[in-house]
């Protein structure tokens, strides 16, 4: 019982590491609009390999590929049809159950709708919000956000250097049309270059299924070379990696002392606070010794 501690340090350093090599994954989604009209072209949505779109629709919930609405056209691709009107929530699930956020994209009879997207926007770009008529003009309008009116008397309505504090439900209205539905705005931070190359793929990625997948961007500037984007992930394990041995030798070394107490503990030879230090002194100059000829012997090699 009194080596419980230490057995769980290992288990402690396993989950430290291996929460930091975890990738992120998001649902793809093109068009990139909450609120679209009934009876407009489908929405394709699209998951990394080994991920499964799904979603849930009042109180059921499906992958794509047995509903007629929601079809799979190949591995990565599926796509919603929007003749009815509803209110759906997607996301990629592993078949473990791993699950990226999760996206709601709004089918609308309303006159008027508010173009925003349904992924969430990185934080510090530029987003213009439009309401738009299911004519396809967009028209002037008020623009609300959480309850509060931002602006009146224009068509579109643009948030510069998106923050954090940006987040909320957004919605437009008109004096002819009424208003729009209430769709809630996400702020993420920006990704690594690898991952913002994999997502502008996808979101250029055309709605028509009879498209094939678009070519390479060749004028998109290349990411960064490996070494500089793994050095900061290589110092943070390095310095796990070092806690996570103090950690397990601090352990050990007060497990050692306190079985040192209990055997002595019978001969009533000194008091347990006496032992408790001479113990402690002892192996802390072992320590110290160990960790002296390794110095010395580092300086050795170096000055060679």
């Amino acid at each position: 019982m009194k080596t419980a501690p230490v057995a769980l340090l290992p288990g402690v350093c396993v989950l430290l590491l291996s929460a930091s090599t975890v990738s992120a994954v998001s649902l793809s989604v093109s068009p990139n609009l909450q609120q679209v009209f009934s009876g407009s072209s489908p929405v394709s949505l699209s998951c990394d390999d080994g991920w499964t779109v799904r979603r849930t629709r009042g109180n059921q919930t499906d992958e794509c590929g047995p509903a007629a609405d929601f079809r799979r056209l190949n591995e990565s691709l599926c796509v919603q049809d929007l003749q009815t009107t509803f209110t759906a929530i997607y996301w990629c699930e592993t078949s473990s159950g791993q699950k990226s956020d999760e996206v709601t994209i709004s089918v609308s009879e309303k006159g008027v709708i508010l173009e925003i997207p349904a992924l969430p926007v990185i934080k510090g770009s530029n987003l213009t919000l439009r309401c738009r008529l299911s004519t396809g003009d967009t028209v002037a309008a008020y623009f609300f956000y959480s309850g509060r009116h931002l602006v009146s008397g224009h068509k579109e309505h643009t948030i510069s250097n998106v923050q954090q504090s940006n987040e909320g439900f957004y919605w437009c209205a008109t004096d002819l049309s009424g208003s729009s539905a209430h769709s809630y705005l996400r702020v993420r931070d920006p990704p690594t270059t690898s991952v913002r190359s994999s997502v502008h793929s996808r979101e250029t990625m055309s709605p028509i299924p009879s498209l094939p997948p678009p070519p390479t961007n060749c004028s998109s500037p290349r990411p960064p070379p490996a070494p500089s984007s793994c050095a900061p992930v290589l110092r943070l394990l390095s310095h796990l990696l070092a806690f996570c041995i103090y950690s397990i030798t601090t352990g050990l070394l007060l497990s050692i002392c306190l079985d040192r107490l209990a055997t002595r503990r019978s001969g009533n030879r000194l008091p347990v606070s006496v032992e408790m230090t001479q113990c402690i002194e002892q192996n802390y100059e072992a320590v110290v010794d160990i960790t002296g000829e390794r110095a010395l012997y580092e300086d050795s090699e170096y000055s060679e």
